[in-house]
């Protein structure tokens, strides 16, 4: 009987343990969903400042990006490629962020999703772009961050031409 119940406490607490995880798991998928809301109103007002926000500090941030350079090995310079990209489209613009994944791995995290922008040039000219991002984020003080993202086009292998409107 007391190995009974001795197995019966032991499958409770695992039980517990396991249901307690989870509900972490979920809070931390719903911090990193808010993180990237903050990233997409930041960038549909052009606020650098609230684009930036989502990353990790210093050499912390490492990112390949879809416009050259083709890395940036820290946060300042990725923050100086947000502002060239709000001042050559000064008029509207709107991003979308659809088909997203998030994957929480202890203080870890992994996801992707599409990114739809539609930018307004200078002259008025307007243009649609699809990149599709890879994201890691570390929770660093409690707060999650984006340490390391991978944005791309897919390129036509006949022309070697970006495919701006990617689908799958």
């Amino acid at each position: 009987m007391r190995i009974l119940t001795a197995l019966g406490v032991a499958i409770l607490a695992s039980a517990n343990a396991m249901a307690a995880d989870q509900a972490a798991a979920n809070a931390d998928k719903a911090a990193i969903q808010a993180l990237e809301d903050t990233y997409n109103e930041g960038f549909n007002s052009k606020d650098v400042d609230k684009v930036m926000s989502v990353y990790a500090p210093g050499k912390q941030l490492f990112v390949f990006d879809v416009v050259p350079p083709r890395e940036y090995t820290s946060w300042e310079p990725y923050k100086k490629d947000f502002e060239g990209l709000f001042s050559a489209f000064p008029g509207p613009m709107k991003n979308t962020i659809s088909e997203r994944t998030i994957h929480v791995v202890g203080s870890l995290a992994y996801g992707h999703n599409i990114q739809t922008g539609e930018f307004a040039g200078k002259d008025g000219t307007k243009m649609n772009i699809v990149v599709r991002t890879t994201d890691i984020y570390r929770k660093m003080n409690g707060k999650w961050l984006i340490v390391e993202e991978h944005n791309s086009l897919p390129v036509a292998l006949d022309t070697m031409k970006p495919d701006l409107l990617s689908k799958p």
